[in-house]
């Protein structure tokens, strides 16, 4: 039965979706800051194949479609491994995997903003690798990266919206549900929109005060 009104079921309806758009995205930031940093420390530490095999890995990932990624892995993957797949875990693996590549990418270039004098300095005084990333590496490619960071996060949140076309009931999805019920497009594609609008300015405000906290902190205080 098609109803041309709304009801006060669609609000929860929109609600189920705009949670499971948040869970996603909060998931696969995690997991993809977790192996982007990994990769990247690979390469700091110049690891022997491993280093190499992450930088083609963030390469494939960052330079091909993510809706063809996401096709992939829910539809090759199960096939290939001879296992199952619901669409949730194929967008969990493929944003994840996505959000990696370009984390990859931020860090390294965090790390080599760094003057490799401050480098050299520090290991003149003793300072083994480890305590040269932890103390002077780490403190100034943070501030560097938290705004390049803030750039994809916001783009990633556009990117789950993708994961509808595999049958993930996410905001997007429930924004086609409501369009095909009530024949309102103008009505509920905006306000898919504006929810969408609202999560991107309150990432891009909280990593805008993280960067100005990390860069009061790396500040040259004198002597």
């Amino acid at each position: 039965m098609r109803y041309a009104e709304f009801t006060p079921h669609d609000l929860l309806l929109l609600l189920q979706g705009l949670g499971v758009s948040v869970g996603l995205f909060a998931a696969t930031t995690v997991i993809g800051l977790m192996l982007g940093l990994a990769w990247a420390l690979l390469r700091y530490y110049r690891t022997p194949l491993l280093a190499p095999l992450a930088a083609l890995l963030a390469e494939l990932l960052k330079n091909s479609p993510v809706l063809v990624q996401l096709f992939l892995v829910f539809f090759g993957l199960p096939v290939l491994l001879q296992t199952d797949l619901t669409p949730v875990e194929a967008a969990l693996i493929t944003l994840s995997g996505n959000t990696a590549a370009f984390v990859y990418v931020i860090a390294v270039s965090a790390i080599e903003s760094v003057g490799r004098d401050q480098l050299e300095t520090a290991r003149v005084f003793g300072l083994s690798r480890w305590q040269c990333l932890r103390h002077v590496v780490t403190p100034q490619a943070a501030a560097f990266g938290v705004g390049p960071l803030a750039g994809l996060l916001v783009n990633q949140l556009q990117v789950t919206s993708l994961i509808s076309v595999i049958g993930v009931v996410d905001l997007t999805k429930v924004g086609a549900i409501l369009n095909l019920r009530t024949l309102k497009p103008f009505i509920v594609w905006t306000v898919i929109g504006l929810l969408y609008y609202l999560m991107a300015r309150l990432i891009a405000a909280s990593c805008a005060r993280a960067e100005a906290r990390l860069r009061v902190h790396t500040e040259w205080k004198g002597l």
